[in-house]
C-alpha cells in the first residue's frame, strides 16, 4: 500500500488546485435606494418685517387685524377663502384655518366656521358667524351670541362748518338721510328780496344790508412750533361772499426748550414768554417793529397746551426788495393744557359744536 501514498498525495493536491480555480467570488449587491428627502413647508413669514406705510383699508364687515407672522396689519380671510400661516382668518367671525385638504404638507387652508352659539334678532335667528343686513343702514355680523353692526351710510356728512344750524332729513327714494342747512334756506328765501331791490338801488349796499354773517373759528396753526398758518371762512365783507382768510401763528419757538423753564414739582408750563422783545420774520421780511408775544407752553405728560383766549393783529413787515407788506398776526393772551390734544388742522375736531356728534363720532 506504501506505493499508493504518492497517488493519493497527488490528487489531494489536484483537487485543492481545481478547487481554487473554480471558486466564486459572491456578486456585489446594488446599492439601496436612498430615502427620498423630507419635504420642506414653506415659510410664508418673513423677518425682519416688511409692512407697507399705511394698513390696507378692508371692506365693510373685514376685521383688520394683525398677520400670523405678527408684523403686519392685514384684512383677515372670509369663509371658504386660502389662508396660511400669515393670511389668518377671521377670529372676529369665528373663523379658523382648517389645513386638513393639504395633508402631508399642511402649507394651505380654508377658512372653516368654528362651532358657536347663534343670535337672535327680532325673531330671525342667525348661525355665529353669519353676516346680515336687518335694514338699509347697517350691516351686522353674529358672533357667540353677540351681534355687531357697522354703518352703510358713510357718504353723508354735515355741512361745512359756517352752518350754525345743520339737521338731516329723509330724502324720497333713498335709505340714508342727508344733511341740510337751515341757515341756506333762510338765505336763499331773502335772494328775490336781493334781485328786486338792485333794480332801484346800489346792488352791493343792498345785498350787504340782508346778509347773514357766518364765520368759523381759526384753524388750528400748521406748526406745532415756528411761523404757521391759520385759516378760516368768513363773509364778513363788503360783497356777502364766503372767503378764506388767513393769519400767521407762533404756537411756541422751535430753538427753546421750554422744559427747562417749568417749575420743579409741576409737569407743565401753560404760557411761555421771553425776556426780550423781537422781530417778526417771514420769507425774510422783517417787521417794523418789535413785539414781545405769549407763546403756549409744554407738559411732560400727556396733556398738551393750547391758546383758549387769542385776537389778531396787524403786523407790517420790510422786505429785501424794499417792498412793504402786511399780514394778520395771531396774538395769544392765554393757554391752557388739557388731554383733548388733536393734530394740526384736525377738521373733525370741529364737528364737536354739532347737534348730533355724538352719533357722528360712533
Amino acid at each position: 500500500m506504501r506505493w499508493l501514498l504518492p497517488w493519493i498525495v497527488a490528487a489531494i493536491s489536484i483537487c485543492q488546485i481545481i478547487s481554487q480555480n473554480l471558486s466564486i467570488t459572491p456578486t456585489a449587491m446594488p446599492p439601496a435606494p436612498a430615502t427620498s428627502e423630507a419635504y420642506i413647508r414653506k415659510q410664508y413669514c418673513k423677518w425682519p418685517c416688511e409692512c407697507p406705510e399705511h394698513p390696507p383699508v378692508c371692506p365693510p364687515g373685514v376685521s383688520l387685524v394683525t398677520d400670523g407672522c405678527e408684523c403686519c396689519k392685514t384684512c383677515a380671510k372670509q369663509l371658504g377663502e386660502n389662508c396660511t400661516e400669515a393670511d389668518t382668518c377671521d377670529i372676529h367671525k369665528g373663523l379658523y384655518c382648517d389645513y386638513s385638504r393639504d395633508s402631508p404638507r399642511y402649507e394651505v387652508g380654508v377658512c372653516g366656521q368654528m362651532t358657536g352659539v347663534g343670535c337672535l334678532l327680532n325673531g330671525v335667528r342667525y348661525v355665529n358667524g353669519q353676516s346680515f343686513q336687518p335694514n338699509c343702514k347697517y350691516n351686522c355680523t353674529c358672533l357667540n351670541g353677540d351681534i355687531g353692526c357697522v354703518p352703510l351710510c358713510t357718504n353723508s356728512r354735515p355741512p361745512l362748518v359756517w352752518c350754525q344750524h345743520p339737521k338731516r332729513i329723509k330724502m324720497a327714494g333713498e335709505c340714508c338721510e342727508r344733511w341740510v342747512c337751515d341757515d341756506l334756506k333762510r338765505f336763499r328765501k331773502t335772494s328775490p328780496r336781493h334781485i328786486a331791490s338792485s333794480a332801484y338801488g346800489d346792488e352791493s349796499d343792498s345785498w350787504h344790508n340782508n346778509c347773514i354773517i357766518q364765520t368759523t373759528p381759526w384753524s388750528s396753526c400748521t406748526k406745532t412750533c415756528g411761523m404757521g398758518i391759520s385759516t378760516r371762512i368768513s363773509n364778513d365783507n363788503a360783497n356777502c361772499k364766503l372767503q378764506k382768510e388767513r393769519r400767521l401763528c407762533n404756537m411756541r419757538p422751535c430753538d427753546v426748550d421750554i422744559t427747562n423753564h417749568i417749575k420743579p414739582g409741576k409737569k407743565c408750563l401753560a404760557v411761555y414768554r421771553e425776556n426780550e422783545p423781537k422781530n417778526f420774520t417771514i420769507s425774510g421780511c422783517v417787521s417794523k417793529t418789535t413785539y414781545r408775544p405769549k407763546y403756549c407752553g409744554v407738559c411732560t405728560d400727556d396733556r398738551c397746551c393750547t391758546p383758549y383766549k387769542s385776537k389778531t393783529i396787524q403786523v407790517k413787515f420790510n422786505c429785501p426788495d424794499g417792498s412793504d407788506l402786511s399780514w394778520n398776526v395771531m396774538w395769544i393772551n392765554a393757554c391752557f393744557c388739557n388731554l383733548s390734544c388733536r393734530k394740526p388742522n384736525d377738521i373733525f375736531a370741529d364737528l364737536e359744536s354739532y347737534h348730533d356728534f355724538t352719533e357722528i363720532i360712533n
